[in-house]
């Protein structure tokens, strides 16, 4: 109805007959948020302390902006709001029959348009559904395709008025999903190439509402991530801009990284992550009478750091923050003794062994494939509670069993290794493969590659010469158990749902296996996430103890072992 009521009016504002020409100017300001992942209030409920950034600073920092612009201020989102901290885990799965608190955020803060993301999808179509049906603005997502209709699942695009001032708003979501999700997860739906949708919907959006400005609300990152064999980009922003003729602002999101450029002029911005920034458009429009003459658009990305919290915004919301809290704080079990993800990129840890062990047990699996989700975290010994499974684990990833054979299972590990590790040549090279262009990169870290593609394995005993070059660096001796080793032998092997369905690339084209014929190699897939049985686990035990398996190691230890201590100095100092 709105929509076709925008349409209307445009129509209106079209055939009227313009007054005495006159010069005039407005000035607009459209503000993004992207990859709030939860980011709402400035409690960590996952290690304690405050954040900062999250939308309780934005909502400062908004609210400042609209007693100066009123309604020629726009705010946009730009998705991955559901899933991250534990506040948006609650709201999901344990308070799921109350209005869902991203979709309440977005309400309370009267957003114009929101976006869907990867990460909202894998909470999959009864979260996401629900959370879309109660969000109050347009969400937007022209790619995502409804198979049984044939036309988009949410809103192609939305027109946002400003006096007689039109906006047009295309939304996009990155078309990777069904790399990295399960289908159970995005069922019924396609998701089209980028490139290819934004040409088609411009045109239709100039022909038909005719805008003053057109801007592009894409979840996808600027360039350079993964491409798929039918040609199909995860990072297509950049792409859009030089190729698509008609945009006049792109804001985008998905790699938490900051953007602020201007491509075939088109104003590209990116206000990276978790409510620590966000991005805006400056815009200056000359009208001569009703006629647009000029259009003058400047970019910012503004810090949230210093910005004050709206304590109205955590007054309203107070109910439920300690709704959360309870949630976060109820023990499930005791930890013998301590663990930290630090350990994990320098050979076999307390932490991911860990998790290594309890996928074999709930799955009763011979072989277990993980990779450290968290850059710096650590559970210390003593009681253990909901928040620390956060730490544990940080993604609502389904627990897969998928058949390969051993030459697969080493084709997996060789990738990983070689995305992992740097080929030492000398006793002074580094141990890991790092790079400082990705020091200030949210996702790597100072690592060259993504560390959640750095897998592990246990159920098997081996060792990695880093001396040796890719792809000839594993050498599996035996199964732990002390049981033969066979290349030809098929396995049953655990690990999360990214990676059984080819997210990272490491089953697909480290171990060889098709894409096509992933589905029929899962042999059972959990229904809820593997940290809703790992806390299961967990509370069966009562107590714990996380300790290393040294089941594989890094050789030559003469050079390696030296190597680890310089590399872990200048990961994370003395």
């Amino acid at each position: 109805m709105k929509q076709l009521l925008f349409m209307c009016l445009g129509l209106f504002t079209l055939c009227a007959t313009p007054a005495a020409s006159q010069t005039r100017k407005v000035q607009l300001k459209v503000v993004e948020t992207s990859d709030v992942h939860g980011h709402f209030f400035p409690s960590d409920f996952i290690r304690g302390g405050e954040l900062r950034g999250t939308l309780a600073r934005a909502s400062s920092y908004i609210q400042r902006q609209r007693s100066q612009y009123g309604d020629r201020l726009l705010l946009l989102d730009n998705g991955d709001i559901l899933q991250g901290q534990p506040s948006v885990y609650w709201s999901n799965y344990v308070a799921a029959d109350e209005e869902n608190l991203a979709a309440s955020m977005l309400n309370y803060l009267r957003y114009d348009a929101a976006a869907v993301g990867n990460h909202d999808i894998e909470t999959g179509h009864k979260v996401y559904d629900k959370w879309i049906s109660e969000v109050r603005c347009p969400v937007l997502g022209a790619n995502i395709i409804d198979r049984e209709t044939g036309l988009p699942y949410v809103h192609p695009y939305t027109i946002l008025e400003v006096g007689s001032i039109r906006i047009a708003v295309l939304g996009m979501l990155t078309p990777a999903i069904p790399a990295w999700l399960n289908e159970n997860l995005w069922q019924g739906l396609e998701f089209e190439e980028m490139v290819a949708s934004a040409r088609r919907w411009v045109k239709h959006i100039r022909r038909v509402e005719q805008p003053d400005l057109i801007i592009g609300l894409f979840h996808s990152g600027k360039d350079g991530g993964l491409t798929l064999e039918n040609g199909i980009e995860e990072d297509a922003t950049a792409r859009i801009a030089r190729e698509v003729e008609g945009f006049d602002i792109i804001f985008f999101g998905h790699d938490h990284q900051v953007h602020n450029e201007v491509i075939n002029g088109v104003l590209t911005l990116d206000p990276s992550c978790y409510g620590r920034n966000v991005a805006e458009a400056d815009i200056e429009l000359t009208f001569d009478g009703n006629r647009l003459i000029d259009k003058s658009v400047k970019g910012n990305i503004v810090s949230l750091d210093d910005e004050p919290i709206d304590q109205q915004m955590l007054a309203h919301f107070q109910p439920r923050i300690e709704q959360i809290k309870q949630f976060v704080g109820r023990r499930i079990g005791t930890f013998a003794t301590g663990c930290t993800t630090r350990d994990a990129f320098f050979g076999n840890s307390a932490f991911i062994d860990f998790i290594h062990q309890l996928q074999l047990k709930i799955t009763g699996a011979d072989i277990s494939f993980n990779a450290p989700l968290a850059f710096d975290s650590k559970i210390d010994a003593g009681p253990v509670t909901v928040s620390d499974m956060f730490k544990l684990y940080r993604y609502e990833n389904q627990l897969a069993i998928v058949k390969m054979t051993g030459r697969e299972i080493r084709g997996h590990l060789e990738m990983s290794y070689d995305l992992w590790v740097n080929t030492m040549t000398k006793p002074s090279d580094h141990l890991l493969l790092l790079s400082d262009d990705s020091r200030h990169d949210q996702q790597r870290l100072g690592f060259k590659n993504y560390s959640f593609n750095f897998d592990s394995a246990s159920g098997i005993d081996y060792e990695v010469d880093v001396t040796r070059p890719d792809g000839e660096k594993v050498r599996i001796l035996r199964m732990s158990s002390g049981e033969p080793f066979s290349e030809d032998k098929v396995y049953r092997v655990a690990m999360n749902s990214y990676h059984a369905n080819g997210g990272g690339d490491l089953i697909v084209h480290g171990a060889g296996i098709p894409k096509d014929s992933l589905s029929s190699r899962i042999v059972w897939q959990t229904e809820l996430d593997l940290r809703h049985y790992l806390m299961e686990e967990i509370e069966r035990q009562g107590t714990v103890r996380p300790q290393a398996a040294h089941n594989w190691r890094f050789v030559p230890e003469k050079w390696t072992k030296a190597a680890a201590q310089r590399d872990r100095r200048l990961l994370y100092g003395k």
